[in-house]
């Protein structure tokens, strides 16, 4: 009988312990911090800047850490460049998951023109190549490209984190690369599409798992209205006009928080923090690296928990 109650009490105690353990991841899970790099090439047309924002973000506790463009716009778009600073992201601590920029591929040019598209697809074979992030904390992915029709677009990718879905979406700080020139605008035409199916999905998955929030990374601010971009009041259309209504409705029916981290840096924005606007928020993120805070028992769920750090000097 002694035995029998005796197993019964160390079986009570043992379920007890792991109910507390259980509690306990869950509150871990519940407030978590992320970094962000903005982009680090401003300044500089070389890696310093990036890897110091490595180095100093390996050595705080987050739950991974997201690089916004991976070179200038200045640097070559040589594969030995790509290469050097793919090398240099596996390296890190934390997983790191790459948002891409702009000044990555937009530019890239030969002799013969144009070679943005062909260096784009090498982007992607470089920095995508699996279902993982960077780093030695690997970070499981789901990308866009699991769907036959959206093959190539291996740079949108989701993950999760505790009740928060986290996502990159290909937008380009350049106008969404909306050229002005008549019948050359096929891969944006092509990613507009791509990118109103991956946030559609991403809006379903949350709603269907009942998230308490989304956050979107991307190089362009799509939020950003025409008034705020000088050269689009010359009568060139808004790249972003699409993207921008997609997110404000997919937002307005989600019944969490909705946060946009961006590359763009607009005077009218400049250490504004995040800006709110009902449910749906975003905020730029300058050269050097960002640490954000998530606190399910907040009202606000998202907090910027430390000044830009890493800046460069001129900045």
């Amino acid at each position: 009988m002694k035995n029998r109650l005796s197993r019964a009490i160390l079986a009570g105690l043992a379920l007890l312990l792991l109910n507390a353990a259980a509690m306990q991841a869950a509150t871990a899970q519940d407030s978590f911090q992320f970094g962000v790099i903005g982009h680090s090439f401003s300044g500089n047309p070389d890696d310093a800047v990036l890897r110091k924002a490595l180095n100093e973000s390996d050595a705080d506790s987050l739950a991974f850490v997201v690089v916004n463009g991976i070179k200038s716009a200045t640097e070559p778009c040589s594969d030995a460049l790509y290469s050097e600073r793919r090398d240099l992201l596996k390296e890190a601590e934390n997983g790191v998951i790459v948002s891409l920029a702009a000044s990555d591929w937009v530019g890239c040019r030969n002799k013969n023109g144009s070679i943005a598209i062909e260096r784009l697809n090498r982007v992607r074979d470089l920095f995508f190549p699996d279902e993982f992030s960077f780093g030695a904390s690997k970070v499981p992915l789901f990308r866009q490209s699991v769907t036959p029709k959206f093959r190539s677009y291996t740079e949108n990718a989701r993950w999760e984190f505790g009740n928060i879905l986290f996502a990159t979406i290909n937008l380009p700080s350049a106008n969404n690369h909306f050229l002005q020139d008549g019948g050359r605008n096929s891969e944006f035409e092509d990613r507009l599409i791509a990118n109103r199916d991956w946030l559609q999905r991403l809006f379903a998955f949350a709603t269907q798992r009942k998230m308490a929030g989304i956050v979107l990374f991307s190089d362009g601010n799509p939020l950003t209205q025409p008034s705020q971009r000088p050269f689009l009041l010359r009568g060139q259309r808004d790249g972003f006009s699409e993207t921008r209504q997609r997110i404000t409705t997919l937002a307005g029916e989600f019944r969490g928080k909705v946060l946009l981290v961006h590359g763009e840096n607009l005077k009218s924005e400049s250490n504004a923090g995040i800006l709110w606007r009902r449910n749906l928020g975003s905020i730029g993120v300058a050269s050097g690296w960002s640490k954000f805070a998530v606190d399910n028992g907040k009202p606000d769920l998202f907090t910027l928990a430390n000044e830009t750090k890493s800046a460069p000097a001129s900045q």
